[in-house]
């Protein structure tokens, strides 16, 4: 007897305008959750509930309980890289399986705004078992705050609404990326401060150690993403 989840029967089908509003609505949240999470007032403080893991090649690695599943939080510093220099480079999907191996599609569904889009994420089947045939229908909504910030928000759309923008492959089993990405904090002399923060829950039946084992790699790439950036020229304005 199988123990993966049943495939969701039902789906959605929402004009782009309704979509658009659900997205800019449920992309509120999450792009406050990051800004909370990337406030340097209180990292480190712990009494936000964070708890530091360990530091590995500069990058401090952090976690948070939330419900039955971990949140997971990477911060480091990027000396001579501008916040656009990084977000141009880690926006780029076309190129996103140089920095993750375990990623075999990255496609764009559909454009909403010109900040705000649906994308199709897909890790193969020769990807380690915790990633295996794993695929995400998310929103990327990308902002830029008043004092410069750059913010990436991205997460699943309900499983019904996904269903209806892009039916399930009968290979694959469909994931929930609950809350990720980037807040990018523009520092002196043209350097950055990079806050990561990411939880999933990759459906079907898996050990709860594994589940967060899954989130702690997916935290980890950023050590490819930063060899990809590092070498980018800044364009010129």
């Amino acid at each position: 007897m199988s123990n993966s989840p049943a495939p969701c029967s039902r789906s959605w089908s929402i004009s782009e305008d309704s979509l658009r509003r659900y997205v800019f609505y449920a992309s509120e949240n999450c792009i406050q959750e990051l800004l909370s999470a990337s406030d340097s007032n209180k990292v480190g403080t712990g009494n936000d509930g964070w708890k530091v893991q360990g530091m590995d090649n500069g990058v401090e690695i952090s976690k948070r309980r939330s419900g039955s599943l971990h949140t997971f939080r990477s911060r480091w510093l990027l000396k001579s890289v501008s916040p656009q220099q990084f977000i141009t480079v880690a926006n780029a999907i076309d190129a996103a399986k140089q920095w993750d191996a375990d990623l075999v599609e990255a496609r764009y569904i559909k454009d909403l705004e010109e900040n705000l889009s649906i994308i199709r994420l897909k890790f193969g089947d020769c990807a380690k078992p915790l990633f295996r045939n794993r695929e995400f229908i998310v929103y990327e909504r990308r902002e830029t705050m008043d004092d410069g910030t750059l913010v990436v928000a991205v997460a699943s759309l309900p499983k019904e609404i996904a269903s209806g923008l892009s039916p399930k492959q009968n290979n694959s089993i469909r994931a929930l990326l609950l809350q990720s990405g980037w807040v990018v904090e523009k520092l002196d002399n043209d350097s950055c401060m990079v806050t990561y923060v990411v939880q999933l829950d990759p459906a079907g039946w898996l050990p709860k150690c594994f589940v967060n084992r899954f989130n702690t790699k997916l935290v980890m790439i950023i050590e490819n993403l930063k060899k990809q950036v590092l070498p980018c020229p800044t364009n010129a304005d």
